[in-house]
């Protein structure tokens, strides 16, 4: 790997806490004259709660199979060997940087952490009276940042910042490069990584994944398994990868293949369209709950035109009845998980005047998981799962259980 070169770090966390992880980490790599050299980076499971995610929009679906920082550790630490450590707020990164490797048993030389040079506290020579944070010093130069808070777009923000500070005086920086600290000298195998998705990235339907036949055949009773879970997971009208990794695993362990399974969703997205016909009427909320459902279960074109085509009351195939109404009442317990949108202090009473309980953590006796991200990997989501407690979005808080209250 490079050396006398500068490591430009940048890492998003699940927070600022000393208990906080490491999320996304990204290394860009310049020489001396400022030429990027190399760019890395990673998402990282953090093994918990993914924290404020409306800061830097990473998503757990996306987090579940990423790297541990344990997984990258030796990579990380072989791309930062014999570099002078560069960041735009560096006590930060390297704070961050640090809790990680010490938490792995394993200290980075801390001559190599001390000699780290920083660009926001350098603008004050470079850029003096500006402000300091990354799109401010950015902006003084026309540096465009693609996708800010993402790690990868930060550091190579931060390295053509660096860039244009080295064309006005790169002295200080040579000055660092002359003592950098190399330690690795052994190339590690190369880590897995991960990559974001882009915003508008859609994944196939999750049953593409089910094979297209498989040898058992499944019977009415693993029909009934099979739906019971699918009921739980539609719950709030919404299945995280969990449920479709958990739905996948069932079909296969039940042997239902994907044409089963789409027959399945078939039923019971016609039990769910006769109860929006038995008052005769299908109305907006019931039209767009359809048009959703449909989207979830896979449902074709056909079928969906004709669930608006008036129909009587009959006797749906489905054996699962769907669940149309909220899942707790008066006296029952949920909990919380994740950085709400709502204070945490407003939710408790807003459902304390429903009579709903919030409990501070998971037990058998809790009816509900609210998650700000139902993919969450926090403690709580681990067991509720583990329980089979359906796990919730935050928007079924409002939709459903709050609907109404004032």
């Amino acid at each position: 790997m490079f050396t006398d070169t500068f490591a430009v770090l940048d890492v998003e966390t699940t927070g600022l806490g000393r208990y906080d992880r490491v999320a996304e980490v990204a290394v860009v790599t310049v020489d001396h004259t400022g030429k990027q050299l190399d760019r890395w980076e990673t998402l990282v499971n953090p093994e918990r709660d993914l924290g404020p995610q409306h800061i830097h929009g990473i998503r757990a679906e996306e987090i579940r199979k990423a790297p541990t920082f344990a997984d990258i550790a030796d990579e990380l630490e072989f791309r930062l060997s014999g570099n002078v450590l560069v960041a735009h707020n560096l006590s930060f990164d390297s704070r961050f940087l640090r809790q990680e490797f010490t938490r792995l048993g394993r200290e980075l030389p801390g001559r190599f952490l001390d000699l780290g040079m920083c660009t926001m506290t350098a603008a004050r020579s470079y850029l003096p009276g500006s402000r300091r944070g990354l799109r401010d010093c950015c902006d003084a130069f026309s540096i465009d940042i693609l996708d800010a808070h993402c790690a990868g777009a930060d550091a190579e923000a931060t390295a053509t910042l660096l860039g244009c500070y080295l064309d006005i005086d790169a002295r200080p920086w040579h000055s660092a490069l002359e003592a950098a600290v190399d330690w690795f000298g052994t190339p590690p195998p190369i880590a897995r990584v991960a990559y974001r998705k882009p915003a508008d990235w859609q994944p196939p339907h999750f049953l593409e994944k089910l094979a297209a036949a498989l040898p058992a055949s499944a019977g009415p009773a693993e029909h009934d398994q099979y739906l019971a879970i699918l009921d739980r997971a539609l719950l709030d009208r919404y299945l995280s990868a969990s449920e479709k990794d958990e739905l996948l695993a069932l079909a296969a362990d039940l042997g239902i293949d994907r044409e089963t399974a789409l027959r399945l969703h078939g039923e019971y997205f016609d039990a769910v369209v006769d109860a929006a016909w038995e008052d005769g009427i299908v109305t907006e909320s019931e039209r767009a709950d359809l048009l959703l459902l449909a989207g979830l279960l896979g449902i074709d074109d056909a079928a969906l035109a004709a669930a608006f085509e008036p129909r009587l009351p009959r006797e749906s195939p489905a054996r699962t009845t769907p669940t149309l109404a909220p899942a707790v009442r008066h006296g029952d317990l949920v909990c919380l998980t994740g950085d709400m949108q709502m204070a945490r202090e407003d939710i408790v009473a807003r459902l304390g005047r429903l009579g709903i309980g919030v409990h501070p953590g998971v037990t058998k006796k809790v009816k509900l998981l609210i998650a700000a991200d139902p993919d969450s990997l926090s403690g709580k989501a681990k067991k509720a799962r583990d329980y089979g407690i359906p796990v919730v979005s935050e928007d079924y808080l409002f939709t459903h259980l709050l609907k109404g209250e004032k």
